[in-house]
């Protein structure tokens, strides 16, 4: 123990214990103040650090600052179309030769990351407290992760997608088989699982921070295990500015390839002029419905219009595919959706490296819709959040990696198809209109079918309500990032969510003015790039907090289990021992005398028992560095197979500061006998046992060794635990039968009971 002079600057002693090693550290309680929390009573104080105020306040340095930035480029854009367009591919064009790869990286990492949280321990976390269940119904949930997480811009690229890559693939002959099979593939690779995972990656970290944990539901709140309260100040006024900004363009791209596209749509069921005046309009009439709608709610407008959309987007997929090429489109949904699953691996990698003209294919669309991901990663990740209290994050992950995409896949394999089969009947003019005017070639293909009129009538409402739904979603979230909001289930001012609205709009007709659909994806992928420090940041912060819950929980359960940590059953105790153990904390002495008058003659007693029936033993006995308690270890040679080791030592920790009935002297740790094998501690104490006890303990876990040695030697397993043996050693012998050999010495070891049959209730 150190000796500590000064009250105030006491050393805290922490041991933190993986694998069976232990990690002693030495922090002053001053120091303990300014760096991110490492426990959960730690963690705690996130709540109050994080809210300063007890209502939603305007955070007035996010708000300006993303503000002026938005302003500033919607000016020069308009001011400068020209300038505006050049200098955003000269940037563009930058990224895709150089930083195409960190992207891919980026995105492929994420995916790997939600897959790991969903399939590990961790999934049957809530975003909650463990009893909380989810807010909505499964078919309300669906339908609003879906609604908010696919915009209009999928219809507009389900169509022109497949055609281009067909006609003007990247790695295959143009108009090829292979260009057919691999045409639908890439639209659905780029509306698939890298887009959800990170929704789900933003998601799942700020619902669990919130729901779990009572913080705001804000980005810096994901990295406050990170950062600690510096998130409070200037470093999460930054993280929010980019979230914030980022989430603007990802939105305003988003109504601006809606509005490009129902410009068309209005313009054919009405007679109006096509044109940018159409599109302002749009925009406008757009803007005082979402502000009428959102301002209603989560629970009334944006739950209601998620709904209405699924329906119609439904009707209209099933009209597409009873009244055209029901076979076929059925026939290439399955090809298409098992050459998606087989390629996805080799997809998510591919740079085009040894492609010519790889990297400007890659900056036009999957870098492209990496960037609209990564935009859109914030701003959807809160929204689904905000709808996902009570739910598990495996279901949360699997959910929204699976129900979603699917809706995806057939869109756009139902559109995408009926394309490829217009174009596969000889139609070049129509195969050229949607590479030219993708909005021109997607209603006309629409055209196409019985009942055109009603059919596009249908389409045009499903495309305004993905619209009104995305910008319904993001000018909530706009003023939740804008804002200080300590409880979870509130939603920003109702003023900064028309504000928000209205700004994104302005940006929107900048970038319509500013050339259109293709100076919108320039500025997606500039502005995401800052996103991409963002998602590394969530990782590593949420991984931090869901090891250190792991930590805690393994600790709290250790006591509960009937297991031991590395295999067999842990000693049971009486319920006497048990109710012992739960309220002492032994003191050095005691763990002393155990060790000495209990320990001690147990051990003797089985290595005097092995000795006599022919097993090599080595029985010894060493001073522990960092306790000054001796260790005990009891090692059985197994020849050429792995030795069996029983060590016994003497483990502190700290007492807490509840209910232990040392504290009154002062003690700051208590000891735990730990009983350690090759992999590190078992997880069970043997303080309280008797010496019969311990023996039982010894043989069972001698049990357990031999049955791991005959299994391992029956399969042929190889490695460093169990090394093969030397070519020049000849055949391995049997090894022996685990029940024979156990239960012929068990009888036999009866001389520690005589004196050394003591539990702690005796002492």
């Amino acid at each position: 123990m150190a000796e500590v002079d000064d009250q105030a600057k006491r050393p805290v002693v922490e041991r933190e214990k993986f694998g069976g090693t232990e990690r002693k550290s030495h922090r002053s309680a001053t120091e303990a103040e300014g760096r991110p929390p490492i426990s959960s009573e730690e963690l705690q104080r996130g709540r109050t650090e994080l809210t300063q105020h007890p209502g939603a306040r305007v955070n007035w340095r996010v708000f300006l600052s993303a503000s002026l930035i938005i302003v500033a480029f919607s000016v020069w854009a308009i001011l400068q179309p020209d300038s505006a367009q050049s200098t955003m591919k000269s940037a563009v064009d930058w990224i895709a030769a150089n930083l195409g790869w960190f992207y891919v990286v980026t995105v492929t990492i994420v995916i790997v990351f939600v897959l790991w949280v969903a399939l590990s321990k961790e999934g049957k976390v809530r975003l909650g407290p463990d009893h909380s269940r989810p807010q909505y119904n499964l078919f309300t949930w669906v339908a609003m992760l879906f609604a908010a997480g696919v915009g209009i811009d999928m219809l507009f690229y389900s169509v022109t997608g497949p055609i281009t890559q067909f006609l003007l693939p990247v790695n295959a002959e143009p108009e090829s088989a292979a260009a057919a099979q691999d045409a639908v593939v890439w639209t659905m690779f780029h509306y698939g699982i890298a887009g959800w995972s990170m929704y789900s990656l933003l998601g799942m970290a700020m619902g669990y921070f919130a729901y779990r944990w009572g913080m705001p539901l804000s980005i810096r709140a994901a990295l406050y295990p990170l950062l600690g309260k510096r998130v409070r100040g200037a470093t999460g006024d930054v993280i929010d500015i980019f979230a914030l900004v980022g989430t603007v363009f990802g939105v305003a791209t988003s109504m601006g390839i809606g509005v490009v596209l129902l410009n068309v749509g209005f313009s054919w069921l009405f007679g109006l002029p096509q044109g940018l005046a159409l599109q302002i309009a749009l925009v406008a009439v757009a803007v005082v419905m979402t502000i009428a709608a959102c301002t209603s709610g989560v629970d009334k407008g944006i739950r209601i219009i998620s709904e209405l959309n699924l329906w119609s987007c439904a009707a209209m997929m099933v009209y597409i595919l009873v009244t055209g090429q029901t076979a076929f489109l059925l026939n290439a949904l399955v090809e298409n959706i098992g050459r998606f699953i087989f390629s996805l691996p080799e997809r998510t990698l591919q740079t085009f490296a040894y492609q010519e003209g790889g990297a400007e294919w890659m900056g036009g669309w999957t870098l492209f819709f990496w960037a609209f991901w990564l935009a859109w990663g914030p701003f959807v990740g809160l929204f689904l959040a905000r709808i996902s209290r009570g739910r598990t994050l495996r279901e949360f992950v699997i959910a929204a990696i699976t129900a979603p995409v699917l809706c995806d896949f057939f869109i756009v394999s139902i559109f995408g198809n009926s394309a490829l089969a217009r174009v596969f009947s000889g139609d070049r003019d129509f195969a050229q209109l949607a590479i030219d005017s993708p909005e021109q070639g997607w209603y006309a293909l629409l055209e196409q079918f019985p009942g055109a009129a009603f059919l596009i009538g249908l389409a045009t409402l499903s495309g305004l309500l993905f619209y009104l739904t995305s910008a319904n979603s993001g000018a909530m979230v706009m003023s939740n990032f804008s804002s200080t909001i300590p409880d979870p289930s509130q939603d920003g001012a109702k003023w900064l969510r028309i504000f928000w609205a209205l700004l994104t709009a302005l940006l929107t007709i900048s970038m319509l003015v500013a050339g259109g659909v293709t100076t919108m994806e320039y500025a997606t992928l500039i502005f995401a790039l800052p996103v991409t420090v963002i998602a590394y940041l969530v990782m590593a912060s949420f991984s931090k907090v869901l090891r250190m819950e792991r930590a805690e929980r393994e600790g709290r359960s250790r006591r509960h289990r009937g297991s031991a940590a590395h295999g067999g059953r842990a000693p049971e105790k009486t319920w006497r021992q048990r109710l012992a153990g739960m309220r002492s904390y032994p003191s050095e002495r005691s763990a002393e005398r155990f060790l000495e008058e209990i320990v001690r003659p147990a051990l003797d007693a089985v290595a005097t028992e092995f000795r006599t029936q022919g097993s090599q033993i080595d029985l010894s006995r060493s001073t522990n560095e960092e306790t000054g308690l001796t260790d005990t270890l009891l090692r059985v040679d197994m020849g050429e197979h792995r030795s069996f080791l029983y060590q016994v030592t003497a483990v502190a920790y700290r007492v807490p500061e509840f209910g232990a009935r040392n504290a009154a002297r002062g003690d700051d740790v208590y000891f735990q006998i730990e009983v350690f094998t090759h992999t590190g501690s078992e997880g069970y104490d043997l303080m309280g046992l008797t010496a019969q006890q311990i023996i039982d303990d010894v043989l069972d876990r001698y049990e357990t060794h031999l049955s791991f040695l005959e299994y391992s030697h029956e399969h042929s397993y190889q490695s460093v635990l169990t090394p093969p043996t030397p070519p020049s050693s000849g055949p391995i012998p049997a090894v022996p039968d685990s029940t024979h050999e156990v239960e012929a010495v068990r009888p036999s070891i009866r001389t520690a009971r005589d004196d050394g049959e003591r539990t702690s209730e005796d002492r």
